[in-house]
């Protein structure tokens, strides 16, 4: 691992995928069978969990390590072996003669070989009727592969791949804050949710919305009316308002900051569903173990949603002023 990350390079356009870059790649077992290891969580505390890798999950992660001496390019920068997955951020750091995607289909092949002579040799003795023939892979999907783009985003990747176990963990001991409630019916609508569901018993609610006309003001010199809003957003917060937003624009995005940072509770409406093994990213899944979130989505998870639309937009905003008079009303 480079000692300074200053130094790393990024990938230069027109070399994608052979040229110098850093790498995600996630290694899937799609049954979600705990193959690869086991949780430990030592006096209940998710800081101190680990993952005491199997002798299957040994074996892929000699996969891994065998990687570097392969392909002496390419460098291991973070790697973490979970139950029934695998992370691994790799960094290319010359030009290879072939793709990292033909790099990542050694580790696939190497883990299909692995994974097939482990249910050949366990597996056979557990099998049911209608269960498949276990002389076949468990890795049945490719690993996905995400080229990072800057420094920031690779410090995210590694804080993310690094507190894998410890999120694992929490979702073990507080499943009711981390499984998908149906049905959650609000003026008429019917939400799926993720969180603290007694804030929906809150006293008081208000949203946060920062008017376009606010921005163009603060853009033109006169910031004033933003920085009173969203002010008085936080203001309200402190005082036990639950505010609800989908928190879309930047200044949003600042209200929310500051809610997590002070661990005031909130209402956040998502624009796409919740996709199976669903959890929240990063400090919005500390807020939800901490019962100071709910999640809210009115519609199901679409996979090839990247970007949210304008009409998705209004039709949130929209959503959060209705929650905030319905229950306000109640």
């Amino acid at each position: 691992m480079p000692s300074n990350h200053d130094t790393w390079h990024w990938q230069e356009p027109g070399t994608a995928w052979k040229g110098i870059g850093i790498y995600h790649v996630t290694l899937t077992i799609p049954s979600r069978e705990p193959l690869l290891g086991k949780l430990v969580i030592p006096n209940n505390d998710p800081k101190q969990a680990r993952v005491e890798r199997t002798e299957l999950g040994n074996k892929i992660r000699d996969c891994v390590e065998d990687i570097p001496r392969l392909h002496t390019e390419v460098k291991i920068i973070q790697q973490k072996m979970m139950p029934d997955h695998l992370h691994v951020i790799l960094y290319v750091t010359r030009p290879m003669d072939v793709s990292i995607k033909m790099v990542v289909r050694g580790l696939w092949q190497g883990a299909k070989k692995h994974s097939r002579d482990y249910t050949a040799s366990v597996r056979p003795h557990n099998m049911r009727g209608n269960e498949r023939s276990y002389s076949d892979s468990i890795f049945t999907e490719k690993p996905f592969i995400r080229p990072m783009s800057h420094k920031g985003q690779l410090q995210t990747m590694i804080h993310y791949v690094q507190m894998n176990p410890q999120r694992l963990a929490t979702k073990h001991l507080f499943p009711h804050l981390f499984c998908v409630q149906e049905d959650i019916e609000i003026a008429g609508r019917n939400y799926r949710g993720v969180g603290n569901a007694a804030l929906l018993q809150a006293a008081k609610y208000a949203p946060v919305h920062v008017r376009r006309t606010m921005i163009d003001e603060a853009i033109h010199g006169d910031d004033k009316r933003l920085r009173e809003y969203m002010n008085n957003c936080v203001l309200a917060a402190r005082q036990g308002t639950v505010m609800v937003s989908p928190f879309i624009s930047k200044q949003e995005q600042a209200v929310m900051a500051v809610l997590l940072k002070e661990k005031l509770p909130f209402i956040y409406l998502a624009d796409n569903g919740f996709r199976d093994y669903y959890k929240p990213h990063d400090s919005l899944f500390d807020a939800v173990a901490e019962k100071e979130v709910l999640i809210l989505s009115p519609w199901e998870y679409d996979p090839n949603k990247k970007h949210i639309s304008r009409a998705d937009c209004v039709a949130l905003n929209n959503m959060a002023e209705e929650i905030c008079d319905q229950q306000t009303m109640r």
